[in-house]
């Protein structure tokens, strides 16, 4: 848990009543490789924090996901727009990796912000930190070459990338595993 704590204390300072107050609604669940956290078609009730593992987030095709984000340990991860609608979800997520996560309800959550001094403070920087993740994937998808997003992707975490199948990392720089093979070829 202290991971959780460490990463809150980077938006704004956490003092020990707060935080034993945000510990107390979490619950710690283990998912294993390639299982599913959350399906499509079913409301996001859960912020959850990744203390270990790699996830992604997807649309489910007959012929091939459309993969759109990758989540790694030490952040948070949901269907944020389902869950914050409280509305089903058009996307699913998935542990790569055999993941491990510590959850808060969406309630407790509603709770949290309402009894401590910091909750909306640290709601407030994480849905930032979100927005600023997908405005910088569209920004890529827009003006950056295959070649380019996938040398960043993997700039950004190598050690965890490998544990990424490449049909995945296709699908998230949009393109082919064909041509990403090409790309690969070409930079080795």
């Amino acid at each position: 848990m202290q991971h959780i704590r460490e990463h809150l204390e980077s938006f704004a300072p956490l003092s020990d009543d707060d935080w034993y107050v945000f510990k107390s609604k979490l619950v710690l669940q283990n998912y294993p490789k390639n299982g599913i956290i959350l399906k499509q078609g079913t409301t996001e009730n859960y912020l959850s924090f990744i203390e270990s593992g790699v996830v992604r987030l997807y649309i489910p095709k007959i012929d091939n996901d459309l993969t759109f984000g990758f989540v790694f340990a030490s952040s948070f991860v949901s269907a944020y727009d389902s869950f914050l609608t409280q509305s089903p979800c058009n996307y699913q997520i998935q542990s790569i990796t055999p993941t491990k996560l510590w959850r808060i309800s969406y309630a407790d959550l509603q709770t949290i912000y309402k009894e401590t001094a910091i909750g909306n403070e640290i709601g407030r920087k994480n849905a930032e930190t979100l927005f600023l993740i997908k405005s910088k994937r569209e920004l890529a998808l827009l003006n950056k070459s295959a070649k380019e997003r996938y040398l960043e992707l993997f700039s950004e975490r190598p050690e965890l990338i490998r544990e990424i199948p490449l049909k995945y990392i296709a699908s998230y720089i949009g393109i082919t595993p064909q041509a990403l093979s090409r790309i690969r070829r070409q930079i080795s």
